[in-house]
């Protein structure tokens, strides 16, 4: 692998594109670093309207598909995990690709303060008096205008996060099966509460080019390298084109959603400190078996193909080997997950089981 420089960033920006593109440069990029091609590098994003899911979450349950199609708003998924997310024009995305060296540390706690506070020190240059709030957002004055989140892919990692320019809650509470109990009574009100935008905060839509100068020329001071502007490689632009042939159709975005069955299907919620998980479970009571499970969330776990392994490997389980199972199918594994343990997976199934036992007490 050829060695990276470890003291210059480069300044990317790829424009307003639509939510294919955007998420096919993820892939590009993130492949591109990990073999050594891509330098380390700050890329600048901004979406055509769309709603975008988690790569383990299933569309129907995290946005509203229809209202979606209706108003010419695309879908698509990430390659990353993480929760459903509205973007358009009125928010500018920013990412890092980069790698342990550059950062020091393999600690994502330790590397999103970093990186937050760097952003916000850059956003304070703007006129906005931001912070880092843990775990990875930055605050003004207690509101939300920027929201983060990372994942490692072997050495690299995708860090990204999202600048309220002229954002309103409104179009994405029509967009996003927000659960209720994140909201008030008066949702669209208590959402506008938590969250401020740089226009309202300015008085002023503040130019887009000076805010991305700024937040690059503040990342840049906080990891003491160069930031300099630079083109898409070759190799980027090929890996580019190959994912978006991958990326741009139905059977990618609607991957994780689940087939009919025939069996009555129990469904169960559960939250842990790695994130919000929905599964779903076919029983043969007769049997006491697990016919078939589907497992959904705003999870962060690599392999990106480990979840829907998981599933394939409890088909047709005894409900009593369930739990020896699952942490039979970790052991074996080499399994990268954020915040998240075997034993929450196993916690999540018991919920869909003892809410299958409910169903059938109730039938």
């Amino acid at each position: 692998m050829p060695e990276r420089d470890q003291k210059t960033l480069r300044i990317l920006d790829t424009g307003l594109r639509p939510a294919a593109e955007n998420m096919a440069f993820n892939r590009a990029l993130l492949e591109c670093h990990q073999e050594g091609h891509s330098p380390h590098t700050l890329r600048f994003l901004q979406f055509e309207p769309c709603a975008l899911v988690g790569f383990h979450q299933n569309v129907d349950q995290e946005i509203h598909a229809d209202y979606c199609r209706e108003q010419g708003i695309a879908i698509q998924r990430r390659i990353t995990g993480g929760g459903a997310i509205y973007f358009d024009s009125t928010q500018l995305g920013w990412e890092l690709y980069l790698d342990k060296q550059f950062l020091g540390t393999a600690d994502m706690g330790r590397i999103a303060e970093r990186i937050c506070t760097a952003a916000a020190e850059g956003m304070q240059k703007l006129g906005v008096d931001a912070r880092f709030r843990p775990r990875n957002d930055i605050e003004v004055d207690g509101r939300k205008i920027s929201g983060t989140g990372g994942a490692f892919d072997g050495e690299s990692i995708l860090y990204q996060g999202t600048l309220l320019i002229e954002f309103d809650v409104e179009d994405m509470l029509r967009i996003l099966r927000i659960p209720a109990e994140k909201l008030s009574d008066k949702a669209i009100e208590s959402a506008r509460d938590r969250v401020a935008n740089m226009a309202t905060l300015l008085g002023e839509t503040p130019d887009l080019d000076h805010v991305k100068r700024t937040i690059a020329e503040a990342i840049a001071r906080e990891f003491a390298v160069e930031a300099a502007p630079a083109d898409l490689l070759a190799e980027e632009d090929a890996a580019f084109r190959e994912a978006l042939a991958e990326i741009d159709n139905d059977e990618w975005v609607y991957q994780r959603n689940r087939p009919a069955t025939d069996a009555p299907l129990h469904e169960a919620v559960y939250r842990c400190d790695g994130g919000l998980m929905r599964v779903g479970a076919a029983v043969d009571p007769e049997r006491s078996h697990l016919k078939q499970v589907w497992i959904t969330g705003d999870v962060f776990v690599k392999p990106t193909r480990t979840i829907a392994d998981l599933e394939a490997s409890l088909k047709d389980t005894p409900v009593t080997e369930m739990e020896d199972r699952v942490r039979a199918f970790f052991a074996e594994r080499e399994v990268e997950m954020l915040q998240l343990t075997p034993e929450d997976f196993i916690a999540a199934l018991r919920e869909a089981l003892a809410q299958a036992e409910t169903d059938e007490a109730a039938e």
